[in-house]
């Protein structure tokens, strides 16, 4: 049987040069444990995080490239404006109490600001309120549909891991595929990616 202790990944002090880095998969949390050792900016989305310390570890001394930001351009207060069904949706929009009462006011109590509707609306700048009522309505219809599943973000290696592996094998509890993503994401994972193969039944 193969040696699952094998091959593990080293504590984030350990790790000192870039191959070493890329080998393994990092949580966002480690990736600013190595952004605090190493005085970089922990700020970004974790991909930028990632690219930042194997850049930092391959050039010692260099400093990293800066990330191109995309400047919001609205000054709608999405928090403090009087929303109205002909309010047009902003590349501020944001889903704090201020929006969230609206589309209660005008949905009823069964309302819910699930991520794909937030999504929804980040994707629809230039459409009204209006609109962003009429997509709720259908996005919820989806779910009646047996076949629906919603759409994993790519960053969201987890959750992709999860419907991966229980996917292969559709016994699986949900305890047991967090018990395989536990043992895989500490081993080695290319580009930092962890990928679902059948062999990772093997941690059971």
């Amino acid at each position: 049987m193969e040696d699952l202790a094998e091959d593990i990944r080293p504590a984030v002090s350990s790790v000192l040069t870039g191959d070493e880095f890329e080998r393994w998969y990092w949580s966002v949390a480690q990736l600013h444990q190595f952004c605090e050792a190493m005085g970089l900016s922990a700020r970004g989305l974790k991909s930028e995080l990632r690219e930042r310390v194997a850049f930092a570890l391959r050039n010692p001394g260099a400093l990293p490239p800066k990330t191109a930001s995309t400047r919001r351009k609205s000054s709608f207060s999405w928090s403090k404006a009087t929303l109205t069904r002909d309010t047009v949706i902003t590349d501020t929009i944001s889903f704090g109490p201020n929006v969230r009462r609206f589309f209660g006011a005008a949905i009823g109590p069964k309302f819910v600001c699930h991520s794909d509707f937030m999504d929804w609306m980040k994707a629809n700048t230039g459409l009204t309120l209006a609109d962003g009522i009429a997509a709720w309505h259908i996005l919820e219809e989806r779910k009646s549909d047996p076949s629906f599943r919603r759409e994993i973000a790519e960053c969201n290696n987890y959750l992709q891991y999860l419907r991966d592996l229980r996917d292969a094998h559709p016994t699986l509890s949900l305890d047991e595929a967090k018990q395989c993503w536990d043992a895989k994401k500490i081993r080695p994972a290319q580009e930092g990616l962890v990928v679902y193969e059948p062999s990772d039944m093997r941690f059971l």
